[in-house]
């Protein structure tokens, strides 16, 4: 007995030590998940049909493939994936999405649900698509794929649960010490946070309430399409980003998306990638 009474003591300070240890691995390697660095592309408006159908096409194949070929960790698509939401237009885009070699993760638009939802285009959606608003995470990050379309247009029974969705995924965010991306389709505004309501922002009393849960909840990025130009602007310390689209883009630049990176030294920044192969691309519709 003496012998075992001799022996608890270097037992216990053992595996104390080995407890201890294994915490600060443990921790320093979720730590250094949490600042590992990635990258992610974004897509604009693949809207099969507004640039003209073969041309439309062509183009989101060519992105994919360009895309695949990158080292990159996903690829979010900001709404409008079809001009005219019909079985064709779905299942063409679906094919294509489905050439992926990385995960793909898209946001609903006004030509994919309606300028004015309906619990029906919502479920032709769900049900063609997939989910209209969801969260992932990736790398210590959050990615909330929010449908704007439910703050453009109110439609009882969704609006109030996409929203109460929305401030519970960003609070549960920030209890996490997890910065956010917001992709959408809708930009809250394009010029100024308190312009007048118009066809591509949001409307103003949604606006202020939106974006002061991103300055609250540590909202980093802010992604949308819709306006077919590349617009950017930093409301304090977030990144709001329109990119330009594989369609027809308004300001006549060249087809393509933007690269974000993510957690370097160089810290959070995005940059235009240009459409390879552009000659071999059917010309756009009128």
């Amino acid at each position: 007995m003496s012998v075992f009474r001799s022996y608890l003591p270097a037992v216990c300070t053992v595996t104390v030590l080995a407890f201890l240890f294994a915490v600060l691995v443990i921790g320093q390697d979720s730590e250094s998940k949490k600042s590992e660095a990635f990258s992610f592309v974004q897509m604009c408006d693949t809207q099969l049909g507004m640039g003209g159908y073969e041309h439309d096409v062509a183009t989101f194949k060519q992105a994919v493939e360009q895309i695949n070929a990158m080292e990159t960790d996903f690829v979010v698509i900001c709404g409008d994936l079809v001009q005219t939401a019909n079985e064709k237009s779905y299942k063409d885009f679906n094919a294509i999405r489905a050439g992926f070699t990385l995960p793909c993760y898209c946001a609903a638009g006004n030509h994919d649900v309606g300028n004015e939802p309906t619990p029906a285009s919502l479920n032709k959606y769900r049900e063609t698509v997939g989910e209209d608003y969801y969260a992932v995470e990736h790398k210590g990050y959050t990615v909330l794929i929010a449908n704007t379309q439910l703050w453009k247009s109110e439609v009882e029974g969704e609006s109030e649960k996409h929203d109460e969705w929305f401030r519970a995924s960003l609070e549960a965010a920030k209890a996490k010490g997890s910065p956010v991306f917001v992709v959408v389709h809708y930009p809250l505004f394009t010029k100024a946070p308190d312009e007048e309501e118009n066809y591509y922002n949001l409307p103003l009393k949604k606006r202020k309430e939106i974006l002061t849960l991103c300055e609250e909840n540590g909202v980093v990025g802010f992604l949308a399409g819709h306006t077919h130009k590349q617009i950017s602007h930093e409301y304090k310390g977030i990144l709001l980003v329109n990119g330009e689209t594989t369609s027809k883009n308004f300001d006549k630049r060249p087809m393509g998306f933007r690269l974000w990176n993510v957690g370097d030294k160089k810290g959070l920044r995005h940059e235009f990638v240009e459409l390879k192969g552009m000659e071999n691309i059917p010309p756009q519709g009128k």
